[in-house]
C-alpha cells in the first residue's frame, strides 16, 4: 500500500525561464554541417558542457524533403550539447523531428493576438419610441513598458577554469582575469580588464549590439548573439594579448565576428 507524503503529490509542474541556446541552420545536410562544425570547433569533442540546443531552420537556405535526424542530432552530441527542440521548421518535417524526441516550437511570434472587438453599429431609427443603442467601445489595451536592463554585473575576483558567471539582463564587468576553461557569459556586453583566456559569450539572448570588450586579448572563444569563432590556429597578431574588441557584422547577407584593436585614448 502506497501512503501519501506530507507534501501530498509525488510531482508538481512550476513554469520556469531557462537561457537555451539557439543554432540557427543553414543547410540541413549532416556531412556538412559535420564539416562546418569541425572547421568552427577544432574538432573538440568536449567544446560544450551539455547546453541544451534549439534548431532554429528560419535561415535554411533550401527545404529539403527529407532530414537525417539521427545523424545530425548523433553530431551534435559529440560536441556536447542536447538538442531538445526545433524552429521555424517546414510541416512535412514536423513528424520526423518528432520521432527523434524532438519538440516542435512555433516561431518567437506563434501566437497572435485576437483582434480587438469593434462597437455594434447604431441602429437604424425605427418607429419605436426608444432606439437602440450601441454598446461602449472597448476600454483601449494598457501599454506594455520593456523590463529595463539591471545594472552591470561586477566580478572582482579572477575567474579559474571550470568557473562560469551569467550576467542575466546585463552587462558584465570582470576586473580580473578569466583563466582558460573559464566562462563569462553575458545578455549585454562584456567588459574584461584582466587577461582574456575563457570562452566570452555576450548577447546570449540574442542581442546583435552587444560587445566583448578586452584589454588583454586571447580567448579560446568568442561569441555574440550565437555567431562563434574559435582560434586554435592563434590569436590573430595585432589584438594578440592586446587591447581588442569584438562585435557582430553583416556582410553578404550573413553574421560574422569583426575583431579589432580597443583604442583606448
Amino acid at each position: 500500500m502506497i501512503k501519501a507524503t506530507p507534501q501530498g503529490t509525488l510531482i508538481e509542474f512550476k513554469s520556469a525561464h531557462l537561457a537555451v541556446m539557439t543554432a540557427h541552420v543553414r543547410d540541413a545536410d549532416a556531412v556538412r554541417l559535420s564539416d562546418a562544425l569541425h572547421r568552427m570547433l577544432g574538432g573538440m569533442p568536449d567544446f560544450f558542457a551539455g547546453e541544451p540546443l534549439i534548431l532554429d531552420f528560419a535561415q535554411l537556405a533550401q527545404i529539403p524533403d527529407r532530414v537525417d535526424w539521427t545523424a545530425i542530432t548523433s553530431l551534435l552530441r559529440r560536441y556536447q550539447v542536447q538538442p531538445i527542440a526545433v524552429r521555424n521548421l517546414a510541416p512535412h518535417l514536423h513528424e520526423s523531428a518528432k520521432r527523434v524526441g524532438l519538440a516542435v516550437l512555433g516561431p518567437d511570434a506563434g501566437l497572435s493576438a485576437a483582434p480587438a472587438p469593434t462597437p455594434a453599429p447604431q441602429a437604424a431609427p425605427a418607429p419605436a419610441p426608444k432606439p437602440v443603442e450601441a454598446p461602449p467601445p472597448p476600454p483601449p489595451p494598457a501599454p506594455s513598458i520593456a523590463a529595463p536592463r539591471t545594472s552591470t554585473v561586477i566580478v572582482e575576483r579572477p575567474l579559474r577554469s571550470g568557473q562560469q558567471v551569467y550576467a542575466r539582463d546585463a552587462d558584465l564587468i570582470v576586473l580580473g582575469s578569466v583563466s582558460p576553461g573559464a566562462e563569462v557569459i553575458a545578455d549585454g556586453c562584456i567588459h574584461c580588464y584582466g587577461p582574456l583566456r575563457g570562452r566570452a559569450l555576450a548577447g546570449a539572448r540574442g542581442d546583435t549590439s552587444a560587445r566583448i570588450m578586452s584589454s588583454n586579448f586571447g580567448p579560446e572563444l568568442v561569441s555574440i548573439a550565437g555567431v562563434y569563432r574559435t582560434f586554435e590556429p592563434g590569436i590573430p597578431e595585432p589584438v594578440a594579448g592586446r587591447g581588442a574588441q569584438v562585435r557582430l557584422i553583416q556582410a553578404n547577407n550573413q553574421h560574422t565576428l569583426d575583431i579589432t584593436p580597443l583604442q583606448l585614448g
